[in-house]
């Protein structure tokens, strides 16, 4: 079976994360935006919904973390290959994001982290699929 996912992650100003995340290339769903919340497009089957905290906390009765200080979930997101993990970091580090981990090299998985603007944080993480178990 496959199932598509919907992440939803609390933001202080919807218009600066929209920001931040087009100039890492993502785009969003005009169908599912308005001032409190819009959809940012993953891939056909993965989304971010980004909902301003007073919309975030319509769908939760307990308090929301401060990503700032506290993890609540780390987002891993596959690339292509090296250089695509350290061009994607690269942006959102321009962009105004925070460095998370360092980079890791393990050979045929490499991987670099940073925090968006709201603290979230996200692994961006390259695996050769031919050298696993190698």
């Amino acid at each position: 079976m496959s199932r598509m996912i919907y992440v939803n992650l609390p933001v202080k100003d919807l218009n600066k994360s929209v920001d931040f995340f087009t100039q890492l290339g993502f785009k969003f769903d005009p169908n599912f935006t308005d001032e409190s919340a819009t959809c940012m497009i993953i891939s056909d089957d993965a989304f971010i919904m980004l909902l301003v905290e007073d919309r975030f906390r319509d769908f939760t009765k307990k308090d929301i973390s401060d990503a700032t200080t506290q993890t609540e979930a780390i987002l891993a997101l596959s690339a292509d290959s090296r250089e695509e993990v350290d061009e994607l970091v690269n942006k959102a580090l321009a962009a105004g994001g925070q460095p998370s981990n360092d980079r890791m090299d393990e050979g045929f998985m490499y991987g670099w982290s940073f925090q968006d603007i709201d603290g979230h944080l996200w692994e961006v993480i390259y695996m050769d699929a031919s050298a696993v178990g190698q």
